[in-house]
C-alpha cells in the first residue's frame, strides 16, 4: 500500500466532499453529513494565507486530508494554527493519518512561523488521540457537551503541540 500525500488544489474540492461523504470522517469532525460540493469548491478557491490544506492517497484513491489554518487574524496569535483531519473509514489505522501528520508538523517546524498547533477531538476518539499524542501534542483541557453528535452533546479534549525548543 503505497501513501503520497501533495497539496489539496481548489480544483480538489469533489475530493475532500468524498471523504467527508464518508461517515466515519464527518462524525469525528465538526462537519455535517451531506457535505455540499459548492461549499467546499468556494472554501478552497478562497483559502486564506497560511492555510495549508493536505490529501492523501493510497493507490490512487483520495484516502483523507489534513490541514492547518491561521487561528485568527491577531497577529499575537499569528504563531498558532488550528489542525484538522478527516480520513476515510477503509483506510483507518493503515498509516494514513500518521502520513499526513508527518508532513504537517514537518511543513510547521521547518518553513513556517509556527511554535503551537492547536486542535479539538472528541474525548471517545481513542485512535486519534494516541496519534496526536505520538507527536507530541497534550490535552490542555475538557470541552463539556462540546458538539452534537449523532442526537447526543459529547465532550471534546483541547490538545495542542509546541514546537520543541531549538527547532
Amino acid at each position: 500500500m503505497a501513501i503520497t500525500i501533495r497539496r489539496a488544489e481548489p480544483e480538489d474540492y469533489e475530493l475532500v466532499c468524498e471523504v467527508f461523504s464518508d461517515e466515519s470522517a464527518y462524525s469525528g469532525t465538526l462537519q455535517a453529513p451531506f457535505p455540499s460540493k459548492e461549499r467546499w469548491r468556494k472554501f478552497m478557491a478562497e483559502s486564506l494565507d497560511g492555510d495549508y490544506l493536505l490529501l492523501a492517497f493510497v493507490d490512487g484513491e483520495v484516502a483523507g486530508h489534513a490541514g492547518i489554518h491561521p487561528v485568527g487574524k491577531s497577529p499575537r496569535r499569528a504563531h498558532a494554527r488550528m489542525l484538522g483531519m478527516a480520513v476515510q473509514k477503509r483506510y483507518q489505522g493503515k498509516g494514513v493519518g500518521t502520513a499526513l501528520m508527518e508532513a504537517l508538523v514537518d511543513l510547521a517546524d521547518k518553513w513556517l512561523p509556527v511554535t503551537r498547533i492547536e486542535l479539538t477531538v472528541f474525548t471517545d476518539n481513542e485512535r486519534a488521540i494516541g496519534l496526536y499524542k505520538r507527536f507530541g501534542f497534550e490535552i490542555e483541557g475538557t470541552h463539556r457537551a462540546y458538539a452534537l453528535r449523532d442526537g447526543k452533546y459529547v465532550d471534546t479534549h483541547a490538545m495542542a503541540r509546541m514546537r520543541a525548543k531549538g527547532v
